[in-house]
């Protein structure tokens, strides 16, 4: 068993962030990973045209930017070499090949978090005594694929997008991307350049906009003008850039780009020439899925199409309650936090969260920020 002031599960970069916050004011802390390397949703799990979809300035973690040099939407190689020198320059030591059964908050002789992990190289059993627990596993912990009637019939391939590395593999094949998020475009957009017969589902509607409208967005709303004016302005300027896309199955929702990132957190998409090959009729829209029976596959619009792939770019989920007893204060039943933002990081009895705000890296170096100044100060208070 062992006794620490800090337990930090997950070595993604909001780990990372709150490590790195926590060493820079001399707070002893451990990282857990259940993976051998940190950031591997980036390093293992990411296809390879990514880029980031914020510009830089939204992107960086706590106490470092980016190298003036860095193109101003970073690709993922050079998002990892970031990392790469924020672990080093930070001094940040994950233990890998851990994985967390339980934790659980005891009341006895002070209080600590109760944390019992299984070290996966060695095969044994590690106890973790915590006074304070950041769960840094993230909303991107599981992939996650719908339930479609029918799909384990399905006698082609099909895999979530986090398995996803390009579409090399499926030149000349009939591919089905369900999904028309940034990851469902981007991944459609990629298979169409490598000669797939590439087909797109679109499960709801969707704000189409290009990265400097985004970029333009946050920008002005940084500056003070209201969200529904610069929600007025995105769908104007993505109006006139691509006209009407309902034409193509392309719905628009009815409230704003902007406003739905801050109410659920959805981000728009962002098109990388995908919507291009959309009008061209390289890459065909279609509804949502209704049942799957071999490699036949029924939309909602009562058409049946073969396919030999099916990618599913349909989002994560937490896993978080899968081994945190207690805690409700602080994550619902789907393992997301049960207050809202600003105030959804902070839980009782030392327990925090970082990464959890539907808010990408920006929300993550506010957290870890915020987590590493309550703890000062909470250990500063005992001092005195």
């Amino acid at each position: 068993m062992e006794k620490v002031t800090m337990l930090i599960v997950g070595a993604g970069p909001a780990g990372l962030a709150t490590s790195a916050c926590l060493n820079l004011l001399s707070i002893p802390n451990i990282v857990l990973e259940r993976e051998d390397t940190y950031a591997s949703l980036w390093k293992k799990r990411a296809y390879d045209r990514l880029k980031l979809h914020l510009a830089k300035q939204y992107c960086q973690l706590p106490q470092m930017l980016f190298a003036p040099d860095t193109p101003t939407f970073v690709p993922r190689s050079s998002f990892i070499s970031y990392l790469d020198n924020y672990v080093s320059q930070f001094n940040i030591s994950p233990r890998y090949h851990r994985s967390v059964e339980s934790a659980y908050f005891d009341d006895k002789e002070g209080g600590n978090w109760c944390v019992t992990v299984k070290n996966l190289a060695l095969e044994a059993h590690e106890v973790y005594l915590a006074k304070y627990l950041v769960v840094a596993t993230g909303e991107n912990s599981h992939g996650s694929i719908p339930d479609v009637p029918g799909l384990d019939s399905f006698t082609g391939e099909f895999i979530h997008s986090n398995q996803f590395v390009n579409g090399k593999k499926y030149k000349d094949k009939d591919v089905l991307v369900v999904g028309s998020g940034n990851s469902g475009m981007e991944i459609a957009y990629d298979l169409s350049n490598w000669g797939a017969d590439t087909s797109i589902v679109t499960r709801s509607p969707v704000h189409v906009l290009t990265k400097e409208m985004v970029h333009l967005g946050m920008y002005l709303l940084e500056n003070s003008l209201p969200c529904k004016l610069v929600d007025y302005i995105s769908v104007m300027l993505s109006k006139l850039r691509y006209g009407d896309l309902s034409n193509y199955g392309l719905e628009r929702p009815t409230e704003g780009p902007f406003h739905i990132k801050a109410r659920i957190g959805r981000s728009p998409t962002i098109d990388v020439g995908t919507i291009d090959k959309i009008k061209r009729g390289e890459i065909k829209v279609l509804p949502t899925i209704t049942s799957i029976k071999a490699n036949k596959i029924m939309f909602a619009n009562g058409s049946i199409d073969q396919f030999d792939a099916i990618i599913f770019a349909t989002g994560y989920k937490s896993t978080v309650r899968r081994w945190l007893k207690g805690g409700q204060d602080l994550f619902n039943e789907n393992g997301m936090p049960s207050r809202d933002f600003p105030n959804h990081w902070q839980g009782e009895n030392g327990l925090y969260c970082a990464g959890f705000a539907s808010r990408g890296l920006h929300g993550i170096s506010m957290d870890s920020q915020n987590i590493a100044k309550d703890i000062n100060l909470a250990l500063n208070q005992q001092k005195n």
